[in-house]
């Protein structure tokens, strides 16, 4: 007697290997915040900026009340959001670039560095998906970083000097309210500045294994910047420069009426180093064997 068999098809109840499914791009975000956060430099870093517009603040009300002191202190007496404008333009110059620039270098060089992206890409995470997480987390610290400034720097200005009103360059009073929503259009102006310098902070990342490298490319860029700028016989390349017009974008906040040339142009510009700087992120990651 022959005994026939037959062999049960599979049924949704028992879990088939498939291969490499994606993971939830929310619980690989969390977790990469997770580990950015809970590091020692990310809190130091958050720390520093905060203790640069308590310092300025403290500094500036304490020459407020000296008789004959400087005519701009008795513009400032009064008018507490500019301890936040005037915070964020001494930070852009060259220390918040320089801690966007690190926290980047941890994405894709200190992981490669300490041997764990390539384990990261044998895991269910598709490259892409790899990218995505990285560059949002980079940016989420970005906007962290720029609010601390602005936010602390308003707020001490305001309990130390005041804030019924602020003193355009041009004599203008303009109220709270206004003043308010001009820093926010700045803080905003300045975190899209910050993106563009963390797609290529993180295209840089991509392409080395030494997390010294981007940080110091990133400066040199600054520098080297600096330099084109300073010059003009450099006024061909000045278009080109990411940090042309900057400064002139910052004071637009204390003109009245207020200019927008300067905060669109360079607003316009900082895309177009976010997309080469993203663009090329995605193409090395995808190109480079870890």
């Amino acid at each position: 007697m022959s005994v026939t068999g037959t062999i049960r098809p599979p049924t949704s109840d028992i879990p088939i290997a498939t291969g490499r499914t994606a993971a939830p791009f929310l619980r690989l975000l969390g977790s990469e915040l997770w580990w950015m956060l809970r590091r020692p430099r990310t809190l130091v870093s958050l720390g520093l900026l905060a203790l640069i517009p308590v310092v300025m603040g403290v500094g500036m009300a304490l020459e407020s009340g000296q008789p004959g002191g400087p005519m701009l202190m008795g513009l400032i007496e009064g008018s507490g959001t500019l301890v936040g404008l005037f915070a964020l333009t001494m930070t852009l110059a060259l220390l918040l670039p320089l801690l966007i620039s690190v926290i980047a270098a941890d994405s894709f060089a200190g992981e490669a560095a300490a041997g764990t992206l390539r384990g990261l890409l044998l895991a269910p995470v598709s490259r892409g998906m790899l990218v995505l997480v990285k560059t949002v987390s980079v940016f989420i610290f970005s906007v962290m970083a720029v609010f601390v400034v602005v936010i602390v720097g308003v707020v001490v200005g305001l309990v130390l000097l005041g804030g019924d009103s602020m003193i355009t360059s041009s004599g203008h009073s303009i109220g709270l309210g206004e003043s308010l929503s001009r820093m926010a259009l700045i803080a905003s102006w300045a975190i899209l500045q910050m993106w563009a310098v963390a797609a290529i902070a993180l295209a840089v990342s991509a392409m080395t294994h030494r997390p010294i490298v981007v940080t110091a490319s990133v400066m040199g860029g600054f520098v080297g910047f600096q330099i084109i700028t300073g010059f003009p016989q450099f006024d061909w390349l000045h278009p080109a420069v990411l940090t042309h017009r900057w400064l002139s974008a910052q004071n637009a906040m204390l003109s009245y009426p207020m200019d927008f040339t300067d905060l669109e142009i360079s607003a316009l510009r900082a895309v177009f180093y976010l997309l080469i700087g993203l663009s090329l992120t995605v193409w090395r990651v995808n190109s480079k064997d870890h």
